[in-house]
């Protein structure tokens, strides 16, 4: 694994496991694309990143555990799963760094389709919560 993800690790784990959004204004790059498993269009910036990515934290939060990781150079694959209501959550989060270590791309995928519904639904309430801050 080069240096450069793991100590992108170290602090993306301190993020979800603590909670801690503000170390996102520093993984980000202001330019990054997020691609989310709920929105069509890739979202660009920093900003928008970053309430997508505190609004999932709150919405997968139940359960959620990272199983597996494959790291290659400055991309890696972190593989999930968590609870929502009922239902089963797996996914992944496939990660592209620049050699500064900021994220450039972002991107999500989820299974099952019921998990896919349930996130847009959760994380539509969450958006407009972190809006109203």
């Amino acid at each position: 694994m080069s240096q450069v993800f793991n100590d992108f690790l170290v602090k993306w784990h301190k993020v979800v496991e603590d909670s801690d959004n503000n170390i996102l204004d520093e993984l980000l790059h202001d330019d990054m694309i997020f691609y989310s498993p709920v929105v069509h269009t890739p979202q660009r910036g920093k900003f928008i990143t970053k309430m997508y990515l505190m609004g999932a934290g709150e919405s997968l939060k139940d359960e959620f555990k990272y199983q597996k990781k494959i790291i290659d150079g400055l991309h890696g694959v972190l593989e999930f799963s968590c609870m929502i209501d009922d239902i089963s959550v797996e996914g992944v989060d496939i990660i592209e760094l620049n050699e500064d270590g900021k994220v450039i791309n972002f991107k999500v995928m989820v299974r099952p389709l019921k998990a896919v519904h349930k996130i847009h639904e959760r994380m539509g309430e969450m958006l407009e919560k972190l809006k109203g801050k």
